[in-house]
C-alpha cells in the first residue's frame, strides 16, 4: 500500500474529526439581587465559553432579551402590533423592560461590542483575540435589568415575579452557523448547554422556585416540610421566613446539563412537595408553587407533575434531572404555560382536573422536547411543540378519554370507546381543521397565533399519528426512544430525527417526510 503524504493524511484525519457532531459549551456563575420596590435585578455574570467547533471565533453574538420590552420598535413589539389587541396589550406594559450597565470583559480585558443594526436585544461581543478550536475564555459583565410588567414570558405583576430570559446569553453557534435572532412572543428559543451556579438575593419573605437544586439546607428542609403538609392537608401553610429577622436571604441553585435558567418569586406562594420514584435507582423531588385563592385543581398539581414525568420517562427515556417543578401564574393571567428546564409556568384559570393535568403534562413534557432534545424552536417549532403535543394527546386519551382541542365537544359514547377507536376519531377530527401552512414553517412566518397553534401543535401531532398508522406504533415508539438516547443534551435537526425513524422502520420514509412541507390538509 502506497503511503499518503503526511500533509494529506493530516488533512483527511482533521476533516474526519470535524465532520462529527460538536456543540459549544457555556457554563454560568450568576449573582443577582431583586429590588421589589424598584422592580429591578442587579447582578453580575461569569460565563466560561468553550469553543468546540472546528472554527476560530472572532466574536460571539449575545441575546439581551429584556430589551425586547424597551419600546414599540422592537421585533417583539412589531409582532404584537399585528394582533387585534396589540396596541392595548403594549399599552398595558406600564413598566418597560430593558437591560443596562453592561461592561463586557474577556479573560480580564475589556471587550468592545457592536450593536445589531436591527435589534436592540442582540449584541456582538468582539473578542480581543481569536478563540481557537478547543479553547475556552471567561466572559464577564455586570448587568441591571428593569423588569417589565408581565405580558409575554417575563415580568412582574406588583410583587409577583416571573424571571425568564433575563440575563445576557450567548447565541447558539452550530454546524449551520450563528442563530442570533431577537425575542418574539410567537417563536421560542435556542440556547447552548452548560452548567449554572446562581445566587439569588431576595427579601426574606419571598418563596422562590427555580431551575436546579436549592443548595441552602435550611431553606430546602423547610420547603419540603411545608410542602408535604400542604400536599396532604386542607389547611395550608403559606408564609415562611428561614432567616428570622434578616431583611434578605441569598438562595443558591445549581443545575447541570441545562440551556436556560428561570426563577419565580412571590411572598404568597403555597408550596407543595412530594417525591416521585422513577426506577429502582432514581427518585426525584417534585415541587409546585401556587396560591391559596388559585384554581381549585392546583391542589392536585404535584400528582399531575409526577404522572407526567413517569409517562414521558416510560415513552422516551428517564427524566435526567433531580427535581421537577411547576408554578401557578400570578392571578392566573393569560392562558397556557411556558416551560424551562426543571420548572414550568402554568397559567390556566379555572381549569378542571383533566384540563389542568393536560396543561401541566404538556409543559412538563417540554423538559424532553426543548429541555433535553434542544432543537432550534424558532426555525423548527414542530420539533418541540408538535412532537410534545402528540404525547400530550396520548396522555389525555389514556388517562381521561379526553382531548384539550375538543374538550366538552367529545361525545359521551366516544369516551367509553377502546383507546384505538378514541384516538382514531380524535385525529380524524383534527385532520379536518383548517391547517393551511406547512408544518416546516418558521415561527415568525405565521401571520396569526391561531394559525401557528393549529399547524405546529395539532397538524404535527396528526402527522406523527399518520406515521404510527403507516409504520406501526411500536416502530414509532422505538424511533423516539433511540432519538432520545442519541440526542439528549444536544441540538438535533429534522434530518437527525428522520434517521431514527428510518432506522426503526427499516425503510425509506421520504413520502411521509414530504408531508412536513405540504400546505393544506393531508390527503
Amino acid at each position: 500500500m502506497k503511503r499518503l503524504p503526511f500533509i494529506l493524511l493530516t488533512l483527511l484525519t482533521s476533516n474526519l474529526v470535524f465532520s462529527q457532531y460538536w456543540q459549544q459549551q457555556a457554563d454560568y456563575t450568576v449573582n443577582v439581587t431583586l429590588n421589589d420596590k424598584a422592580h429591578t435585578l442587579k447582578g453580575d455574570i461569569r460565563i466560561e465559553y468553550t469553543n468546540n467547533s472546528p472554527d476560530k471565533l472572532d466574536f460571539i453574538w449575545f441575546h439581551l432579551w429584556p430589551n425586547a420590552y424597551k419600546d414599540n420598535k422592537t421585533a417583539f413589539a412589531k409582532q404584537i402590533l399585528r394582533d387585534k389587541d396589540g396596541k392595548s396589550r403594549l399599552k398595558a406594559i406600564r413598566d418597560k423592560g430593558y437591560i443596562e450597565d453592561l461592561e463586557f470583559t474577556v479573560d480580564g480585558g475589556k471587550a468592545n461590542t457592536e450593536a445589531d443594526p436591527e435589534n436592540i436585544d442582540v449584541i456582538k461581543v468582539i473578542l480581543p483575540k481569536s478563540l481557537a478550536s478547543g479553547q475556552k475564555i471567561v466572559i464577564k459583565t455586570p448587568f441591571t435589568v428593569h423588569i417589565p410588567t408581565y405580558s409575554s414570558r417575563s415580568g412582574h405583576l406588583d410583587q409577583s415575579y416571573i424571571i425568564c430570559q433575563w440575563y445576557p446569553k450567548p447565541a447558539v453557534y452550530d454546524r449551520k452557523g450563528w442563530h442570533q435572532f431577537p425575542y418574539l412572543d410567537q417563536g421560542e428559543f435556542y440556547s447552548e448547554f452548560g452548567s449554572f451556579a446562581v445566587n439569588i438575593t431576595v427579601p426574606a419573605a419571598y418563596v422562590v422556585g427555580a431551575t436546579g437544586e436549592l443548595q441552602n439546607a435550611d431553606e430546602l428542609a423547610a420547603y419540603k416540610s411545608i410542602g408535604t403538609n400542604n400536599n396532604d392537608s386542607t389547611k395550608v401553610i403559606r408564609h415562611y421566613t428561614a432567616n428570622g429577622n434578616a431583611p434578605t436571604k441569598t438562595l443558591a441553585y445549581k443545575a447541570a446539563n441545562v440551556h436556560d435558567f428561570a426563577w419565580f418569586a412571590d411572598k404568597d406562594f403555597v408550596i407543595r412537595y412530594d417525591t416521585a420514584r422513577l426506577s429502582e435507582n432514581t427518585t426525584i423531588d417534585v415541587f409546585t408553587y401556587g396560591y391559596e385563592t388559585g384554581t381549585e385543581s392546583w391542589k392536585r398539581s404535584v400528582s399531575f407533575v409526577e404522572d407526567a414525568v413517569r409517562h414521558y420517562s416510560s415513552w422516551l427515556g428517564e427524566y435526567p434531572w433531580p427535581v421537577a417543578q411547576a408554578v401557578e401564574g400570578p392571578k392566573n393571567v393569560m392562558s397556557g404555560g411556558m416551560e424551562y428546564p426543571m420548572i414550568t409556568l402554568i397559567t390556566s384559570p379555572g381549569a378542571d382536573d383533566a384540563k389542568m393535568d393536560a396543561v401541566i403534562t404538556h409543559e412538563v413534557g417540554h423538559n424532553w422536547f426543548y429541555g433535553i432534545l434542544a432543537s432550534n424552536e424558532r426555525q423548527h417549532a414542530w420539533m418541540d411543540e408538535g412532537l410534545n403535543s402528540y404525547f400530550q394527546f396520548r396522555y389525555e386519551a389514556e388517562k381521561y378519554r379526553a382531548n384539550s382541542i375538543f374538550g366538552d365537544a367529545i361525545p359521551a359514547e366516544l369516551k367509553t370507546a377502546p383507546i384505538d377507536q378514541f384516538m382514531n376519531s380524535i385525529y380524524g377530527a383534527m385532520l379536518q381543521l383548517p391547517m393551511e401552512e406547512a408544518i416546516e414553517t418558521p415561527s415568525p412566518d405565521f401571520t396569526s397565533k391561531d394559525g401557528y397553534a393549529l399547524v405546529e401543535y395539532i397538524k404535527t401531532a396528526a402527522w406523527v399519528y399518520i406515521l404510527e398508522n403507516v409504520l406501526g406504533k411500536e416502530t414509532v415508539d422505538q424511533a423516539f426512544k433511540s432519538y432520545y438516547a442519541e440526542w439528549k443534551f444536544k441540538h438535533p435537526y429534522p434530518e437527525d430525527f428522520k434517521k431514527h425513524l428510518e432506522k426503526a422502520a427499516g425503510q425509506n420514509i421520504d413520502q411521509l417526510w414530504a408531508l412536513l412541507n405540504k400546505k393544506g390538509k393531508f390527503d
